[in-house]
């Protein structure tokens, strides 16, 4: 009798790792740029931070409705770590810049926010970068190779 392998069922991505971070990005950058709109902040911080929630939102909706796996001729993972460093980079620029002058403090809460969603951002990187080691279970797991079986 042959050995029967379940099929591996994928996580839907809303409740996988990568997927709360996402959200988590999403949301903390939606809050930033929520309270940078109430406070009149300087336009460069609105539209840096309407900007990636349109970019975050368009990884979101691609990942939920499964498109990387449709469209295989871009290499989404190198895309999204990218986005994940541009978007480290500014939003660091956008709180330094918002919680350096004596502004309103609804300007500091969103320089605030805008922090920890760079920090966010990094942790998104980390992640996708175990994707582009074409080793998506980690380098962490692998099994010797005396234990691999050999398919002839």
């Amino acid at each position: 009798m042959a050995n029967v392998q379940p099929k591996i069922k994928h996580r839907p991505f809303c409740f996988s790792v990568k997927g709360h971070v996402k959200m988590l990005r999403l949301a903390l950058t939606v809050t930033s740029m929520t309270l940078f709109i109430i406070a009149e902040a300087p336009e460069p911080y609105i539209v840096i931070t309407g900007f990636e929630v349109t970019v975050i939102l368009f990884f979101v909706l691609l990942y939920i409705l499964r498109l990387d796996r449709l469209m295989k001729w871009l290499f989404w993972p190198l895309l999204d770590i990218i986005n994940s460093m541009v978007t480290t980079v500014f939003m660091l620029i956008v709180s330094v810049l918002a919680l350096i002058p004596e502004t309103t403090p609804l300007t500091v809460g969103g320089g605030v926010f805008a922090l920890v969603t760079a920090v966010c951002c990094l942790a998104d990187g980390a992640l996708i970068y175990r994707k582009l080691l074409f080793n998506p279970s980690g380098p962490y797991q692998k099994k010797p190779v005396h234990e691999r079986k050999v398919v002839l």
